[in-house]
């Protein structure tokens, strides 16, 4: 049983940084694609960024291009988000997922395991 728990959100002001942590267990963590999704209140569930297996390969959401940043270990079984330049849009649920595919096909179709998710909440 894949198991993902994210850790690292918080309250910060505009134009501040985070890093989010996910840390995963009872899988092979090098087998799968990695990334993270957001979901702000009324909203739903949308695409951030996503590192492929060995993490030579990133994606990200357009909103977040050039602000945020994902990486992986593998040795350590941890993929990060590392936050910057936040906004009060960037406000929401922070999920990491998993994918037994491609960053490809994570980003289209979701994680085949999710985390419970982090708040970030960006405010002043």
């Amino acid at each position: 049983q894949v198991q993902l728990i994210e850790s690292g959100g918080g309250l910060v002001q505009p134009g501040g940084s985070l890093r989010l942590s996910c840390a995963c267990s009872g899988g092979t963590f090098s087998s799968y694609a990695m990334g993270w999704f957001r979901q702000a209140p009324g909203k739903d569930r949308e695409f951030v960024a996503a590192a492929s297996k060995r993490g030579d390969i990133t994606r990200y959401a357009d909103s977040v291009k050039g602000r945020f940043t994902i990486s992986r270990d593998n040795a350590k079984n941890t993929v990060y988000l590392q936050m910057s330049s936040l906004k009060p849009e960037d406000t929401a649920v922070y999920y990491c997922a998993a994918k037994e595919s491609d960053s490809t096909v994570l980003r289209r179709l979701g994680g085949d395991f999710w985390g419970k998710g982090t708040l970030v909440n960006v405010s002043s």
